[in-house]
This record gives structure tokens, C-alpha cells and sequence, in this order.
């Protein structure tokens, strides 16, 4: 008689990828535009080029560079978020990276920053979380970053590296500009970096300096904590601008942008990311963000997209 439990058991083994699976052919077929078609692509330059140099200490600023980096300056300390500032992003091999190529160069490029006191990273998608950009800043830059995503910055020079969750707190220092106060708030994403690591964290953060605060909040959907934000934020960043409607079960949509605007009311807004078309292509025409930004009394940032 057959052995039925030999037999259950080669029924349920997992069938080994072959070339002519179809995971296999996507990956070929994808390896294969990017290597042809997008290395000949050019990349579109930015349209404007920020000078912090001249950028005064005694006041807010900042600037847009691309997809959700944006440099600011608090009154003195030099924040950075989510850098990402190369041509690729995705895993990097001897020479070159395996991974989406930009449509516009950053606005800055990395010799081109000021020194940075404080690099924010809202989780570890490889859009957001960069390590071939984060290993051209060493031991004098500090971190926060989100639970759990530490160990990917084991290979950079970093010393100073904070882990925050949800609600957590944490005082930063400088020696020349004095103190900051960052805390990280909950967004509706996911942190995954790869398809099994959905342990690692995913975070907004608020910072607070001088009476004025800041909400830079990733990557997110619309989510409750716009609404608990709310009259709290100086300069919202909702995140995935220009994804269609259909598209927000974890990453922002224009409408729910304009949501996030509203309820939050901050009194400036930045998006970032989709929209920006820097990385991913826009899903659609970006002119809706002036009136909707209108509508909901905010004052509109960003001169130019794509």
C-alpha cells in the first residue's frame, strides 16, 4: 500500500522557482528594462537649487530636495529627512545598485549639504531609507530612527543612534544651537524592507524647538493621528502625494493629502514622495494640489513638481 504521509508531503512541497515560472520571468523581464531602457534614460534636473549657506539661524527654513528628503533648518540645527540622493535606490552590488532609477536629480547633492545635525528616518523602505546616502555622513550626525531598523546601520559610521516608538520621546543637543525634543507618532504604512521583516517599525514625528513645532510624517494614509495633531503642526508632510484614489490603504492619496491638511490645520504644507515625481512616476496631472491646498487654508510650498 502507498505510504499516504510520504505522498500529503511531496503534494505540499513548495515547488522550487524555474526559469519559466512567472515570479522569475517578472524579475528577468524587470532586470532586463532597467538595464537597457532606463540606464540610457537621462535624468531630469531639479528645478530650483536651495542655498543653506545663506539660510539664516535665527529662523525656519527648508527645502524640498526630492521624494521625502527634506533639509531644514530649526533655528540653527540642521535636520535631514529620509536622504535619499542618488541616481538608484535598491541593494547595492560591487559597482552598481539593483533598483529604481530616479526621473529628477535631488535638488542638492550630497557635497553640497551643510553639515547635518540630526538625520530622521520614518522606515526602511529602500525609497526612505537609503545606505548608500547614509554612509557619506559620519560620527558627528545623529539618527532617530524606527523601532527596530537599527541593525540595518551597523556598516555606517553613525555612534549616535536612537530607536523610537510609537509615543516615545527623545532630547536632542547640540553644542552651538541648543536643544530639540522629537517624539514619533503613528502613521498608517508598513516597515518591512523586504518581504519577511514585517516586524520593523514605521514612524511621523513631531519636533518642538523655541514654541514652534514641526510634523514630518513619512510615508501615510490619512490616519486618527492628524486629528490628534491637530493646531499642533507649523509645516505637515502627509507623504505619498499623487497616488490615486484607489491606491490608499497605507499611503496617501490627494484626497486624503487634503484630509491630512485640514484636520491637522497646519498653517504650511510640504508632500512628498509619488507626487513628486523623483523616484516613482506621477499617477496623474499634479495640478489639483494648489486648489485643494486653498480650500483647506494652507499656504502651498513647493513651486514646482515634476
Amino acid at each position: 500500500m502507498p505510504d499516504e504521509r510520504s505522498n500529503s508531503f511531496c503534494m505540499e512541497a513548495p515547488e522550487r522557482p524555474t526559469l519559466r515560472s512567472s515570479r522569475v520571468r517578472h524579475w528577468l523581464g524587470h532586470l532586463f528594462r532597467e538595464w537597457t531602457i532606463e540606464s540610457w534614460r537621462p535624468i531630469s534636473p531639479a528645478s530650483a537649487k536651495p542655498e543653506p549657506e545663506k539660510w539664516s539661524d535665527a529662523a525656519v527654513t527648508l527645502a524640498w530636495l526630492g521624494h521625502a528628503t527634506v533639509l531644514i533648518n530649526f533655528f540653527g540645527i540642521k535636520i535631514l529627512t529620509d536622504p535619499v540622493l542618488f541616481p538608484r535606490i535598491g541593494i547595492r552590488l560591487p559597482g552598481f545598485t539593483v533598483g529604481p532609477k530616479r526621473l529628477t536629480a535631488p535638488a542638492l547633492q550630497v557635497h553640497e549639504l551643510p553639515k547635518v545635525d540630526l538625520i530622521l528616518l520614518s522606515h526602511a523602505h529602500f525609497d526612505h531609507f537609503d545606505l548608500r546616502t547614509l554612509r557619506c555622513f559620519d560620527e558627528n550626525t545623529s539618527v532617530i530612527t524606527a523601532r527596530a531598523t537599527s541593525d540595518l546601520l551597523r556598516r555606517t559610521r553613525f555612534r549616535d543612534i536612537t530607536e523610537l516608538g510609537w509615543g516615545e520621546r527623545k532630547s536632542f543637543k547640540t553644542t552651538t544651537a541648543g536643544e530639540i525634543n522629537v517624539s514619533a507618532f503613528p502613521v498608517k504604512h508598513w516597515g518591512a524592507r523586504k518581504q519577511r521583516d514585517t516586524y520593523r517599525g514605521y514612524n511621523g514625528y513631531l519636533l518642538e524647538r523655541s514654541g514652534r513645532r514641526i510634523i514630518f510624517a513619512g510615508d501615510t494614509a490619512m490616519t486618527d493621528s492628524f486629528a490628534e495633531l491637530r493646531g499642533r503642526g507649523e509645516i505637515a508632510e502627509p507623504g505619498s502625494a499623487g497616488q490615486p484614489l484607489r491606491f490608499t490603504a497605507n499611503a496617501s492619496s490627494p484626497e486624503a493629502t487634503r484630509r491630512g491638511w485640514a484636520i491637522s490645520r497646519s498653517c504650511r504644507s510640504a508632500p512628498t514622495t509619488h507626487g513628486s515625481g523623483t523616484i516613482a512616476r506621477p499617477s496623474r496631472p499634479l495640478k489639483w494640489q494648489m486648489p485643494q491646498a486653498r480650500a483647506s487654508s494652507c499656504r502651498f510650498i513647493i513651486k514646482r513638481f515634476a
